[in-house]
């Protein structure tokens, strides 16, 4: 079989499906086989494991992944790459299912059941620029059992992921990721890796999901109201950042009140708190 890591196979997957490449569906289709390498090392997947895959396009990653997996579900929402997938560039596997839906309509708590009895499976995904922070807090939020998360994203979101305190990457989607999972970039990927393609530079980051939250936080909705509210504008103090927040009630007192038994100046900055800081700031705050 003729891998599609491969560019010249992926140019005549094209050109035979006369395929346009869909910009509302961000699709970049990866034309390197080195860095489905590292995805599949990075995620550390066996025949052990069932993966889920979203957006798998023409199944160049899905090759990889069927060979090195028990079992792959790929969730697609383009209908158009569905009878591609089935009837020619993964038709020589029998460990592959594919599912015609948007992945943050689907019920995956179900489908994680039905899939691999509810046991814990890992996530693989090339994932539309336009729309990986959704499907990944998602994925963290939903608390469904996964392993991990490997994939790739562009390179500013994946710095902005794995970002401590007093960075310019530093922010709510940091500390959001962080309190779910431990984040690690395990590869850069330049745009001539991809087919079309992308005015970014690209990373593959993998996201090893906590058993158990680092922070122990007695309202976790409160706690990421503040966070939110803290870097909503990035130029305020944090104090003044919480007491405009259309989410939150809380005075002006009461917050420095609660900065001050933190020993924190009322014009500390959001960005200078760390995720254990935030946890403390919320339970002093109810």
């Amino acid at each position: 079989m003729a891998y599609l890591g491969d560019p010249k196979r992926t140019i005549e997957i094209l050109n035979k499906y006369h395929i346009v490449f869909q910009k509302k569906f961000g699709q970049n289709f990866l034309i390197d086989t080195h860095v489905l390498d590292k995805i599949i090392a990075a995620a550390g997947i066996t025949r052990e494991d069932t993966v889920l895959e979203i957006g798998p396009g023409i199944g160049t990653m899905t090759q990889y992944l069927c060979e090195n997996a028990g079992k792959v579900i790929a969730v697609e929402i383009d209908r158009t790459l569905v009878p591609i997938l089935e009837n020619d560039t993964l038709s020589g596997y029998d460990n592959f299912r594919i599912i015609n839906e948007d992945v943050l309509k689907l019920d995956l708590k179900k489908l994680i059941d039905e899939e691999n009895g509810g046991r814990p499976i890992k996530v693989a995904a090339n994932l539309p620029y336009y729309i990986t922070t959704p499907i990944v807090m998602k994925l963290l939020e939903e608390r469904l059992p996964i392993d991990n998360i490997t994939v790739m994203v562009q390179k500013e979101v994946a710095d902005r992921m794995q970002a401590g305190p007093g960075s310019k990457d530093y922010g709510a989607l940091s500390l959001a990721v962080q309190y779910y999972a431990e984040a690690y970039i395990a590869a850069n990927v330049p745009p001539n890796c991809f087919m079309p393609r992308p005015n970014v530079g690209s990373a593959v980051i993998r996201l090893t999901l906590h058993r158990e939250p680092p922070v122990k936080v007695r309202d976790e909705k409160l706690m990421f109201a503040l966070i939110r509210a803290s870097f909503n504008q990035r130029r305020k103090t944090l104090q003044n950042g919480i007491v405009n927040s259309p989410e939150l009630s809380f005075t002006k007192e009461q917050v420095a009140a609660a900065l001050s038994g933190m020993g924190l100046s009322e014009s500390v900055r959001g960005e200078a708190l760390t995720l254990e800081q935030f946890g403390e700031l919320s339970d002093r705050l109810l």
